[in-house]
């Protein structure tokens, strides 16, 4: 059996984490007792007796708790935004490439995606390999997540019957300083040359989310066509178990996207809407923040890293 502790047990992550592997007969979950939660001599003695943990802390708690960890061996999965572009931390998004995989398996130190990025990469890193979107492209991502995204403040605001009535707005955009924390992973890993312009929003609902690329064909400096575009993802995620790519067929029958179409699974799922004759296109990317967003994702990098079928705890029955 693994040893696995999970610092910040209590987030919305962090149980999600715990669900998702509590019950696995190849994992003792290490527990801190809640009287000695503030406890930094109890925090580092579990922090170091772990084979796997999980960090689910603000970022300042994150680089704190790495800083106690001496022990060689303890595997670290970083669900902040503190070490996702740090020099010696493997991204963990093992789908991101075709060699990726390996390299999440190999680490002792993985940074967990952030859910809005996760949708961004996946459609804009294999166009951009591929030449299709120039590095330096002015990238726009348009995006909804539901309010658990917030963490435990935003989710009170918008369950709490005595909330301010701000907590009754069924659409919020936020993000609005252009400064958002995602946007450091979103330009490194894919593949850009420039910050991208992301225009983040918030739904009255509790999970999932959908991420969208606009895209001027015309304006790409080729000729390139929805088709192709859509050949690029398939081809990069064949054989994925949990990246998927609808196909021409499917995308022509959906009149509308459900944020919520994914919800409790590790699944994320890719769409090419275009129109060849105004020269446009629409990526979106549909998953859950909680799941291939944030548990799902650490969990799965986890089980690279100890060998097994990465789609362990994941689906039913596995």
């Amino acid at each position: 059996m693994k040893r696995v502790f999970i610092d910040g047990e209590a987030g919305t992550t962090g149980l999600l984490i715990r669900d998702r592997i509590v019950g696995r007969r190849d994992i003792e979950l290490l527990q801190i007792d809640p009287a000695k939660r503030k406890d930094a001599d109890e925090r580092k003695r579990l922090l170091n007796a772990a084979d796997i943990v999980f960090l689910c802390l603000p970022d300042a708690a994150a680089i704190e708790a790495v800083s106690l960890i001496d022990n060689p061996n303890t595997v670290v999965i970083d669900g902040s935004t503190a070490f996702r572009v740090a020099d010696g931390w493997t991204y963990g998004f093992p789908e991101m490439t075709k060699d990726h995989r390996a390299a999440v398996a190999g680490s002792k130190r993985i940074s967990n995606p952030g859910c809005y990025p996760t949708g961004t990469i996946a459609l804009v890193r294999p166009l951009v390999d591929a030449g299709i979107l120039p590095n330096d492209f002015p990238l726009t991502i348009n995006a909804v997540s539901g309010y658990s995204g917030g963490g435990k403040g935003m989710i009170a605001e918008f369950e709490d019957p005595q909330a301010p009535v701000t907590s009754e707005q069924p659409f919020r955009l936020y993000g609005l300083t252009l400064a958002h924390k995602h946007v450091p992973e979103m330009q490194v890993y894919s593949g850009l040359g420039h910050k991208p312009l992301f225009s983040p929003a918030v739904g009255k609902y509790r999970q999932g989310m959908l991420v969208e690329v606009p895209v001027q064909l015309w304006s790409l400096g080729s000729d390139a066509t929805p088709d192709q575009i859509r050949d690029v993802l398939i081809e990069q995620y064949a054989g994925e178990r949990f990246v998927s790519v609808a196909s021409a067929e499917e995308t022509s029958e959906i009149a509308n996207i459900d944020p919520e179409g994914l919800n409790h699974t590790n699944e994320m799922k890719l769409f090419v809407f275009g129109n060849q004759k105004t020269e446009q296109v629409r990526l979106v990317a549909q998953l859950d923040n909680l799941g291939k967003g944030a548990s799902g994702a650490a969990v799965q990098s986890m089980n690279l890293v100890l060998g097994l079928d990465e789609a362990t705890g994941l689906v039913p029955d596995s």
